[in-house]
């Protein structure tokens, strides 16, 4: 948590010396963001079980699963396109028995942000990528702003810093679920 601070306290502090602002997409879509840590020794399992699209979900297709590697205590993350908006069913989503215990834990939220189209783009997982995610890198963060900072956060995040060899960069904002207010996905081309 130290580090989060140290890191939002930069971000604060030095934003200014951040590159030319480039024009972010417009967040007019909303995603499920699914943070998930596997049961001990099911983790392979599990990750094929988030990999696996529902056909019963409309736009099932258009999700991303990330395989966590360094850091916090989550395994996998999912994001997954609803659309421009979407309904909350009481009923939930019903897990299959066998899948279950797969999973210690999760947590999860709703997030707004680009276009599936801009998002896929960013990240190299769209139709036109020639070589998909093939030797990409991800970085997966979430930030909370100090309070009364919440615009100096975003407009920071918003920022290119100089020499930075990113490929592709999401920035999504919470809407309802988890403690942080934006999430942001970073493609690297490894």
């Amino acid at each position: 948590m130290k580090s989060i601070c140290r890191l939002l306290l930069a971000l604060l502090l030095f934003g200014s010396i951040a590159a030319a602002q480039s024009t972010p997409p417009a967040r007019t879509d909303v995603y499920h963001v699914h943070f998930a840590k596997a049961a001990l020794g099911k983790g392979a399992e599990l990750g094929e079980y988030l990999k696996t699209a529902d056909p019963n979900v409309p736009m099932s297709a258009h999700h991303i699963v990330l395989r966590h590697q360094d850091g916090e205590d989550w395994d996998y993350v999912v994001i997954q396109h609803l659309g421009t908006k979407t309904t909350v069913e009481a009923a939930g989503t019903a897990v299959p028995a066998a899948m279950r215990d797969l999973s210690a834990w999760h947590n999860d939220t709703f997030v707004n942000g680009p276009s599936w189209s801009e998002f896929s783009k960013a990240l190299g997982i769209d139709e036109g990528s020639p070589t998909k995610t093939a030797g990409s890198v991800y970085v997966v963060s979430v930030y909370r702003a100090a309070p009364g900072h919440r615009e100096q956060l975003e407009k920071s995040l918003n920022q290119s810093a100089p020499g930075d060899t990113a490929s592709g960069n999401v920035l999504m904002q919470h809407l309802e679920g988890g403690p942080w207010q934006f999430l942001t996905v970073v493609r690297y081309n490894s």
